[in-house]
């Protein structure tokens, strides 16, 4: 069974839902623009809305919230390169499949795996000749999502 959100946030290019766990963030996932907002339930999940309020109003702000890489030890690899991009700077995948060892496909299924976004800030990872995917997906509302994210960042 999957967690219920402990809070639901309204930003510009999507409704957040936020998953948490204990003292950790387990999750945070793209939900429609229309979905009601739900204030948050526990402390953790109200830190967690407002580093992400302080990330919109600077995109140079830093998460700094109790998370777990959980997946698989190619996944964590992936998720500590990703970690380490600077707001307003991309990577494609190939530079981090480089960087690890690997090439670019499995690079882009990690980032689709990524539980986190934001706080692993996948959508700084870019195609060598374009935005390439987002969200398991080449189109759409999860594209138009990592286009706002990086214009937000200066990227």
């Amino acid at each position: 069974m999957i967690e219920s959100y402990t809070a639901k946030l309204a930003t510009p290019f999507s409704v957040l839902g936020v998953r948490t766990a204990g003292e950790l963030l387990i999750g945070i996932e793209y939900l429609p623009r229309g979905v009601a907002a739900l204030a948050p339930i526990n402390r953790l999940a109200a830190k967690v809305c407002r580093q992400i309020e302080r990330y919109l109003d600077d995109p140079e702000f830093q998460f700094d919230l109790p998370f777990e890489f959980a997946g698989t030890a190619f996944q964590q690899r992936v998720w500590r390169e990703i970690c380490k991009i600077r707001s307003g700077r991309t990577l494609t995948y190939l530079e981090i499949a480089r960087r690890i060892g690997s090439a670019p496909r499995p690079v882009g299924g990690a980032c689709g795996a990524n539980r986190i976004p934001l706080v692993i800030p996948c959508h700084r990872v870019v195609g060598t000749n374009g935005l390439g995917g987002f969200m398991r997906t080449r189109g759409g509302l999860p594209l138009e999502i990592k286009k706002w994210l990086l214009r937000h960042e200066g990227a």
